[in-house]
């Protein structure tokens, strides 16, 4: 008898001790050459396809008067080839798993981000936790970019931030308080305004570096100067105690009728979440 396809298990020794104490610890880390030159050829394809053919969660998340052009899009693995080879092929899911300490590994979703060159739109500092529609400790973000990004351009952490609880999230072109009331949870630090006071960490990426992340890492970035295009791809990873958490928000991305479909502290077992490694 068939017993069809078995799941893929985690690949071991994919990342050294280090790297996974670093991600533990400070919430993020850089795996360099985490992907091969026909990875990143690949990714690039994803990406330009996708601006062309932008998906029902595309948005321009920069002002009209911005110089440059940010745009973002979610949730296309299902209908753009590349993204879905690299979220099931790559190395992406079992570097994920290392990091997390996870027996499996589930695609949450992936998204597109590029900045164009010049653009003066900053990404502000905040954790991406509170938008998503999930709970649980075990989860990572990868970032990767298809374009070399400099110290300016790159995205920096406040280390030991993601075990340090939520903070208020806020939007983030004009700072509304749209999810909780005022003063129900603790405000960001004021890092911007006092940076020599935290310990912030980001590092300059070539093509087929990667950082990965926790999802409650307080993260920022900066614009675009110069004439250099800043393209990236993100995967959204769940790890063994990750579950489902409606929101009476809109979330980003919006799973539209998903608390029908899992209730509300379920594992994200649904096709729109494939299990990508188990072991």
């Amino acid at each position: 008898m068939n017993a069809g396809p078995t799941l893929p298990a985690l690949r071991a020794n994919v990342v050294d001790e280090d790297t996974i104490q670093e991600y533990r610890a400070i919430g993020a880390t850089v795996v360099r050459g985490a992907f091969t030159a026909e990875e990143i050829a690949v990714v690039e394809r994803g990406i330009e396809r996708n601006l062309t053919d932008p998906g029902p969660m595309f948005k321009v998340a920069s002002r009209d008067d911005d110089p440059g052009r940010f745009v973002e899009d979610f949730c296309n693995w299902q209908r753009i080839d590349e993204y879905r080879l690299i979220a099931m092929e790559s190395r992406a899911a079992d570097i994920a798993g290392a990091l997390m300490g996870a027996t499996q590994v589930r695609l949450f979703h992936d998204h597109m981000l590029v900045k164009e060159p010049g653009t003066r739109q900053e990404t502000p500092w905040h954790q991406d936790q509170p938008y998503y529609n999930v709970d649980g400790v075990m989860n990572c973000s990868m970032w990767l970019p298809v374009d070399p990004v400099p110290a300016e351009s790159t995205l920096e952490f406040l280390a030991g931030s993601h075990l340090t609880g939520w903070r208020m999230p806020r939007t983030f072109m004009d700072n509304q308080a749209k999810w909780f009331p005022e003063g129900s949870l603790e405000e960001l630090p004021a890092i911007e305004a006092h940076r020599e006071d935290f310990d912030i960490r980001g590092w300059a990426l070539q093509p087929g570096d990667a950082v990965f992340f926790h999802m409650l890492t307080l993260h920022h970035a900066y614009g675009v100067p110069g004439q250099q295009r800043r393209r990236a791809f993100s995967l959204r990873f769940l790890g063994d105690d990750m579950v489902h958490a409606p929101r009476p928000w809109t979330t980003s991305p919006n799973f539209d009728g998903l608390d029908l479909q899992i209730p509300a502290g379920a594992p994200m077992e649904h096709p729109l979440f494939p299990m990508l490694r188990s072991t």
